[in-house]
């Protein structure tokens, strides 16, 4: 009876913070046959003090849930406010995509939270790490990077809107089918604390003047890694991409398929050689929007 209460108080909580709209978005529902291949999307509660268009983290997360549907044999699960209001979302996934704030925000930073996230590494479940979630505390960040390759912090990195264009592309099945992109004036990280093992998948040039730290600044003129791929000593897989601030850029197909070849390989499934199916109608990056014109409702990792 006090589990029931908690998860109806929870999902009270979570419904509160959405929109209508969203709420008739389907959240946190199990696969019907256990052979689908399941994928447990993190979106993460609306930003504080984001612009509208901005950190459209449910509306990212629901985009990411449909094109993961036209590849047969994914179940993907979306969960709202950061983190299922029922632990047991996680129980038989091949991979977690986690979409929201980071910092101080992230919203797996307690103890508990933290331990179910090395659990579900421990156990090779693969890991996609979007925008400024890769941004950690300190304390956190040799771990973090143990579990996807590198980790934000602000010791050295550094972050940003400009314009960023990927014109060389390597070999690596997330980037099959997808093309040379641009992404004008989106949201970056960079300059991050790197495992040695990790494969860069899109780099390039960023404006000196955003070199502040003084490790930044000893390598103006490099090519900055905004994304990548990365093996575990054990054999579990990671991919991050910096990006994805702007919702509009959603409507790059080459952009889409990236992200979802990433957790397609994550989760260890064959990327198609073409990459994966990821249509879209345009009207889409007009759904599940944050109400940002109220405020939104403080959110403490917990």
């Amino acid at each position: 009876m006090k589990r029931l209460f908690f998860l109806l108080a929870a999902s009270s909580v979570v419904a509160a913070e959405l929109t209508d709209e969203q709420r008739r978005v389907p959240l946190e529902v199990e696969a019907p046959d256990a052979s689908l291949a399941k994928v447990v999307i993190l979106a993460g509660a609306q930003s504080a003090g984001s612009k509208p268009g901005g950190h459209e983290y449910f509306a990212g997360g629901a985009l990411i849930a449909g094109w993961l549907k036209q590849t047969p044999g994914v179940w993907p699960v979306l969960v709202s406010g950061g983190w299922p209001t029922d632990e047991r979302v996680f129980q038989g996934a091949r991979a977690v995509v986690v979409y929201s704030d980071g910092g101080l925000k992230l919203p797996f930073l307690s103890p508990e939270r933290w331990a179910k996230m090395r659990d579900l590494v421990e156990h090779g479940v693969g890991v996609t790490m979007l925008h400024q979630t890769i941004d950690i505390p300190e304390a956190q960040a040799e771990e973090l990077k143990s579990w996807v390759g590198g980790a934000w912090t602000k010791d050295i990195g550094e972050r940003g809107h400009w314009d960023m264009e990927f014109s060389e592309l390597p070999k690596h099945p997330i980037l099959n089918g997808v093309q040379p992109f641009a992404a004008p004036m989106d949201g970056w990280l960079y300059n991050l604390h790197f495992a040695d093992s990790i494969m860069p998948l899109l780099s390039g040039t960023v404006p000196d003047k955003t070199r502040n730290t003084p490790d930044a600044r000893a390598h103006v003129g490099r090519a900055e890694t905004v994304a990548w791929a990365y093996t575990r000593p054990k054999g579990g897989r990671s991919f991050v991409f910096t990006g994805c601030h702007e919702h509009k850029y959603w409507r790059l197909e080459s952009q889409r398929r990236f992200v979802v070849n990433g957790v397609l390989w994550t989760a260890k499934l064959d990327v198609p050689s073409t990459g994966a199916v990821v249509d879209m109608d345009p009207a889409e990056l007009g759904k599940n929007l944050d109400d940002k014109s109220k405020p939104a409702p403080k959110v403490e990792s917990k």
